[in-house]
């Protein structure tokens, strides 16, 4: 939000006239009003490429004098729900807005700060609305107006939109924390901030305003945050983690959520994650120990994806790593830009390109495409049942890693599934499954092979695999996803 609302309200009611992503109110009208403008707004403001909308209440829409208001956001209601917690009900996930009560000269005044619309416009009870001059009007669909506004919210990502703005330098350090991106980057720290700033314009961290002062992007926000509750469009992505203590919810827990950005609290989430697993007793020898019961490679694998590849335009939802008895549930905003029957070998695709981008060089993610073969593998040397993904809500997808399981207590369904990763992953190091394979991944010796025989004929009629060569003799059979 902005870091000085007196300099805003005196900035917006010098302005000569309304605009159509401006617009000043003495009195609260009624919460349907709202939410309508609410959503004109936004969509103006993508409309005309601002930075964001503003309506304020307690000034005079014709002679722009502060006159003050009686309107307080924080005791309104519709019926009996918070008009805020309404007003994000009726509106469509991709609208972002903070009211920010404050005095200026004695007198109350309302600030509504409203972001431009992102991904597609924004809607309130179904249904678009754009502003005409100064008046809220529905938008045709169809039209020239709805097409080209269209066009101009899929030029503008998440990422680039402002987070924080008419800053200095120093109060752009105040928010941000600029040492960990030279130290992940390899680079020597630099003696000033205006260098720190200079590498944070290139990446797209933060941008110069035509003032002279500084705005800070989404992007720099949610990597490098102090303190991700400074910046609205960002707090709730933080990363939650909850630990229950047995296989339910209804179980007793423990909750951590990260404060800070994500370059600066990956590693201590990392780690809060390890000490929080469940673990298993090993033998070697003659001594005994114990380790994790889930591979720390599928774990940082599984984070990263929930975080690079969340659908960052949801409101109100952030990644969460959920840690039961059992297993491990890895859940994020949105769902998958690929098929998910494809996940492990069609090129990976991201909604959050800079975000990607930049995390790959702070070297939080592998190259490009190996991560699921990482979480796979990860899997198949523990023994581990594979890993479910579902994305059948339509607003999220969650990942599943299961604890051990013997082959006998393995349903059908998880076998078969075992099955089909495991082709998958060998297909992509150019390698093929075989009754040998698979009982090697599952743990089993050559007196199984009846049962692997079994679970083979079953994947080819499902199918989930065919033969590489079909005339070959059954003995020297090998195997490859249905799809290769």
């Amino acid at each position: 939000m902005p870091q000085n609302l007196t300099d805003l309200i005196e900035r917006l009611s010098a302005l000569p006239a309304e605009t159509e992503y401006i617009e000043f109110k003495e009195s609260y009208a009624d919460p349907e009003k709202e939410g309508k403008d609410i959503c004109a707004l936004a969509n103006s403001a993508a409309f005309h490429g601002v930075r964001a909308a503003y309506k304020v209440w307690g000034i005079n829409d014709t002679s722009h004098e502060v006159t003050g208001t009686t309107f307080n956001p924080r005791t309104k209601k519709k019926g009996n729900q918070p008009l805020e917690i309404w007003l994000r009900r009726m509106l469509s996930d991709n609208a972002h807005f903070e009211f920010m009560p404050t005095t200026y000269r004695d007198k109350s005044v309302v600030v509504l700060q409203i972001w431009p619309a992102t991904n597609y416009p924004v809607r309130f009870e179904g249904t678009a609305y754009m502003r005409s001059n100064s008046s809220t009007q529905p938008l045709a669909p169809g039209s020239r107006r709805e097409t080209e506004l269209w066009r101009r919210i899929q030029r503008e990502d998440f990422e680039n939109l402002v987070a924080a703005e008419d800053l200095q330098i120093e109060e752009v350090f105040d928010l941000l924390d600029h040492t960990p991106y030279f130290d992940l980057l390899g680079m020597p720290r630099p003696s000033d901030l205006s260098l720190a700033l200079h590498y944070f314009l290139e990446d797209g961290l933060a941008l110069m305003q035509d003032d002279g002062r500084i705005s800070v992007t989404n992007l720099g926000a949610i990597l490098f945050a102090k303190r991700l509750s400074e910046f609205p469009l960002v707090r709730r992505k933080a990363l939650r983690v909850i630990r229950y203590a047995g296989n339910g919810r209804a179980s007793d827990r423990r909750e951590r959520e990260m404060e800070r950005g994500y370059a600066l609290d990956l590693e201590s989430a990392y780690d809060y994650i390890d000490g929080a697993l469940p673990t298993t007793e090993e033998v070697s020898g003659a001594r005994r120990g114990t380790r994790n019961a889930f591979p720390q490679s599928a774990i940082r694998e599984l984070i990263v994806n929930a975080l690079i590849h969340q659908d960052l335009t949801v409101t109100g939802a952030g990644p969460m790593v959920e840690i039961f008895n059992n297993r491990i549930e890895f859940t994020n905003p949105g769902t998958p830009l690929v098929r998910i029957e494809r996940i492990v070998n069609d090129p990976p695709q991201s909604r959050n390109e800079k975000l990607s981008a930049l995390m790959r060089r702070l070297g939080y993610c592998e190259e490009a495409g190996s991560g699921w073969d990482t979480i796979i593998e990860g899997c198949e040397d523990y023994l581990l049942p594979a890993p479910r993904i579902d994305a059948s809500s339509g607003t999220s997808t969650r990942v599943t890693l299961f604890g051990f399981k013997e082959f006998r207590s393995l349903t059908q369904d998880e076998r078969l599934d075992a099955c089909y990763w495991h082709a998958c992953v060998r297909y992509g190091r150019g390698e093929f499954i075989n009754n040998a394979s698979l009982r090697e991944r599952f743990g089993l010796k050559a007196s199984n092979s009846a049962q692997i025989s079994r679970l083979i004929k079953e994947a080819l009629s499902r199918p989930l695999i065919k033969p590489l060569d079909p005339s070959t003799s059954p003995r020297y059979m090998v195997y490859m996803p249905y799809w290769a």
